[in-house]
């Protein structure tokens, strides 16, 4: 009886792993259970391992299935990037042009008001990649917190690296792959992608984001304010957020624009 539940549970086992995962058999299942309370050792035992490999198949074949998922997911957002990027730098359309531009011109009217109503005035920073880290770089100095010969983006980009790496539990969940080989099976990035991703922050001039802002507020022990149009009209990112604690009056202010693809920084008056 052992064996023919044995040899029907192999035609399972022998599915292709691109099938659908086949339904476990009730009946089957009930009957290998059952067979546990057997005073037969040898029928116990038998049903032990089919019900074990029962369990195994299906926890493969989940696996795969989750794997599967999280490669489908990547491919669809690369997908929508490089559709956006393709509508970006296609022929210019002088109905989407004046529409761009309208935009532009209501995201500065916002900065500049918040600007005017709290005091502060902006200051251009180059928009190379390093925009955020050499932003940030002024205010620390501004602020008193780095000596003016070590606020460049060189520095900041090291310090916001080495946090995030020193940290990897705290941002690794939240980044998002940019190569296949950086998907985990679970759909997050994996450790040797994580060590690139901190790399390129360090080496490069990649842009800055959410993370980046996280990490050096953390690392200065200072809030972020990030100015920007649209709502909410300031970010606030406070080390706080993470577990640290700061002085309110350490406040560095940036602004972000959006439309103009550029970082400006923002200082008092």
């Amino acid at each position: 009886m052992g064996s023919s539940k044995k040899n029907k549970q192999k035609k399972t086992l022998s599915l292709s792993q691109d099938e659908p995962t086949p339904p476990v058999d009730e009946d089957l299942m009930e009957e290998l259970f059952a067979q546990l309370d057997s005073r037969d050792q040898a029928v116990q035992a038998e049903s032990v391992l089919v019900i074990d490999e029962v369990q195994a198949e299906q926890a493969e074949r989940m696996n795969i299935r989750s794997r599967q998922d999280a490669k489908s997911r990547f491919k669809a957002r690369q997908a929508r990037k490089a559709a956006a990027l393709q509508q970006a730098q296609s022929t210019p359309d002088p109905e989407n042009e004046a529409r761009l531009k309208k935009e532009v011109e209501d995201e500065q009217r916002d900065i500049d008001k918040i600007c005017q109503d709290q005091m502060l005035q902006v200051r251009e920073i180059n928009p190379d990649g390093h925009c955020l880290y050499s932003a940030i770089a002024d205010q620390l100095a501004f602020l008193g917190i780095l000596p003016a010969s070590q606020a460049n983006y060189a520095v900041v980009r090291h310090a916001a690296s080495a946090y995030m790496l020193a940290h990897q539990d705290d941002f690794l969940p939240f980044l998002e792959p940019s190569a296949p080989e950086d998907l985990s099976d679970s759909g997050t990035m994996t450790t040797k992608g994580f060590e690139r991703y901190c790399a390129t922050i360090r080496d490069t001039a990649e842009w800055g984001g959410e993370p980046e802002i996280l990490a050096l507020s953390r690392v200065y022990n200072v809030s972020i304010h990030v100015i920007q149009g649209g709502r909410p009209s300031i970010v606030t990112h406070n080390p706080g957020d993470m577990g640290g604690a700061n002085d309110d009056k350490q406040i560095v202010r940036i602004s972000y624009h959006r439309r103009m693809y550029g970082l400006g920084e923002v200082r008092l008056s």
